[in-house]
């Protein structure tokens, strides 16, 4: 069982955020499942949802529940899979749109992560929360593009430093409503709101991050655009809400103030980074859909 103790300027932070913190590589939405599974305690008690912690309580986390094998994802082999690189270290899929990254609950199926560990088993012991089969990063479900795993638990930090570290890039190409300028950059911070932290708000929100997105007119299509879309860390939804607080809202993207399609036009096309073992610098991308196609 892992101790912590709530330091004061952790008062009034969410438990979940405390314990992503205390447990290292272990996401927000990772924590919030261990405390919704009952494996974390504050002061010997079960830590509630959502609940925000004081200045010298205790915090336990049960070290079984991160590392269950139970918890592991099955292999689901009935998923075709598009592999752009792989080596001992890590692998590289294009992820189509509509498939989530991986499970949000015990049992789901039909995941990217698990379509990777049928084909690469070893990616299943590699993140710290076994439900992620290995990954570094994610995509939203109706994001299709780069996704990238370890296949090692000793490769998966480095490798997720590399993908999130200042000489790392991601390219995204985005079909946006409205006459967006040739070239354009966003810089506000991002940070959560909502019950269950799955919006963002730019310039506010819950603890806020540092974030820039800088974008470029590939096409321009009537009162639509085509836009190659840059950016190195990668927030949750930094794209999406960045172009949306710019006027310049994703098609198929409601949640932002787009308009409804049958898929968010939102492609991964790429990512440049250094290998965590070789260091040499590579660059993988994943052929674009359709309507990412100039001239569609």
């Amino acid at each position: 069982m892992a101790r912590a103790r709530v330091e004061a300027e952790a008062a009034g932070q969410r438990v979940d955020h405390l314990v992503a913190t205390a447990v290292p590589g272990l996401s927000i939405a990772a924590a919030r499942r261990l405390v919704a599974g009952g494996a974390v305690r504050v002061d010997g008690r079960r830590a509630r949802k959502g609940e925000r912690l004081r200045a010298g309580q205790v915090l336990e986390v049960d070290d079984a529940a991160i590392s269950d094998p139970g918890a592991r994802l099955s292999g689901d082999a009935g998923l075709p899979l598009e592999v752009l690189y792989s080596d001992d270290a890590l692998v590289a899929i294009a992820k189509p749109a509509g498939l989530a990254s991986h499970p949000l609950r015990a049992g789901e199926r039909r995941t990217a992560a698990g379509a990777l560990v049928a084909r690469f088993p070893d990616c299943a012991t590699a993140s710290p929360d076994p439900r992620e089969g290995g990954l570094v990063q994610r995509l939203d479900t109706g994001t299709s593009g780069v996704l990238i795993a370890a296949r090692s638990a000793e490769v998966w930090p480095r490798l997720r430093a590399a993908i999130g570290g200042a000489g790392a890039e991601k390219t995204y190409l985005a079909e946006v409503i409205g006459a967006p300028p040739d070239a354009g950059v966003a810089d506000e911070p991002i940070g959560r709101v909502g019950r269950r932290g799955d919006r963002v708000r730019v310039g506010g929100g819950r603890r806020p991050l540092p974030a820039r997105t800088t974008w470029a007119v590939v096409e321009r299509r009537g009162d639509r655009a085509l836009l190659r879309v840059t950016l190195q860390s990668g927030r949750a939804h930094q794209v999406r809400a960045h172009l949306a607080a710019a006027g310049f809202p994703i098609v198929g993207d409601p949640k932002y103030g787009g308009t409804e399609a049958a898929v968010l036009r939102l492609h991964a096309a790429s990512v440049r980074f250094r290998h965590p073992i070789s260091g040499e610098t590579i660059l993988i991308v994943a052929p674009p859909p359709d309507w990412a196609i100039i001239g569609a």
